[in-house]
């Protein structure tokens, strides 16, 4: 294959995942528009749907291995998603997938909590919470502020997956939570009061997780933008204040990481 036939390659792929992009918004706006009781509204409903159908598919496959049948976790994220299309006002300003995304992983986390009357935990994900707990009790003391995922990972000498997996994980379970009492001193202290409630960092590794390989293929001020509109609920004016570029710039980042993001779920889900 020569540069050209690469080149020509790559422009078409882009170009695709940009008229892929433009579809989906272009479906979503006119869903909007249509009262509720449009006889189109409910065939563009559906194809809205059956365009973000990979994302759903994705993140389905990111909670797999947990106990649950992935056909089951596959049907909640697509519930998750019509929540998401449902209640999607591109009034205020977000995008879709930043939106959908956050709903999609809330719908299969509820999931499991409504199913964790008859499922024990694992022996690994006790033992893994457990040394989370005291990574975070001896790292308060040391460096005298709320650790980090970064810093108990480094810690204990696991990764940030295996960190949120033992906090989500035991969650999920239902038996051991971040509201389990841990030793402080003389007083007892909620592991969730430990860890910072606005951690960047936090919600960036969850990210991570949720997303995968998906993630990993954006650079990091890609995934930094994503994170701050995901998480943050952050406007693009706000964004652009915080990473020094302008708004025009941060608009401009924000719909390639989403193309780019979007089209490797779409392969993924393939």
């Amino acid at each position: 294959m020569t540069a050209t036939d690469v080149h020509h390659t790559k422009s078409s792929a882009l170009l695709d995942e940009r008229q892929a992009r433009d579809s989906a918004a272009d479906l979503l706006t006119t869903m909007v528009s249509l009262p509720a009781h449009h006889p189109s509204r409910e065939k563009v409903r559906d194809q809205v749907i059956e365009s973000w159908l990979p994302l759903a598919q994705h993140l389905a496959n990111r909670f797999a291995g947990r106990g649950e049948p992935i056909e089951d976790l596959v049907q909640t994220a697509t519930v998750g998603l019509i929540k998401a299309v449902d209640k999607f006002d591109p009034g205020r300003g977000v995008e879709f997938a930043a939106y959908a995304i956050p709903t999609v992983i809330g719908e299969i986390k509820r999931h499991f909590r409504d199913r964790t009357w008859d499922i024990r935990v694992p022996r690994r994900l006790q033992e893994l919470r457990l040394s989370i707990s005291e990574a975070t009790s001896t790292l308060l003391q040391t460096l005298g502020r709320s650790p980090t995922v970064t810093d108990i990972a480094a810690h204990i000498g696991i990764s940030e997956e295996e960190v949120l997996e033992g906090l989500e994980g035991a969650r999920a379970y239902n038996a051991v939570s971040l509201s389990m009492p841990t030793s402080d001193g003389d007083r007892a202290t909620e592991l969730g009061d430990m860890l910072g409630s606005e951690d960047g960092e936090f919600e960036l590794a969850e990210l991570r997780v949720a997303l995968g390989p998906a993630l990993a293929a954006l650079d990091q001020r890609e995934q930094k933008i994503l994170t701050l509109r995901f998480y943050g609920n952050m406007t693009q004016s706000q964004i652009a204040d915080q990473i020094g570029v302008s708004q025009m710039h941060v608009s401009r980042l924000l719909a390639r990481a989403l193309a780019k993001l979007r089209g490797h779920l779409g392969e993924d889900a393939a």
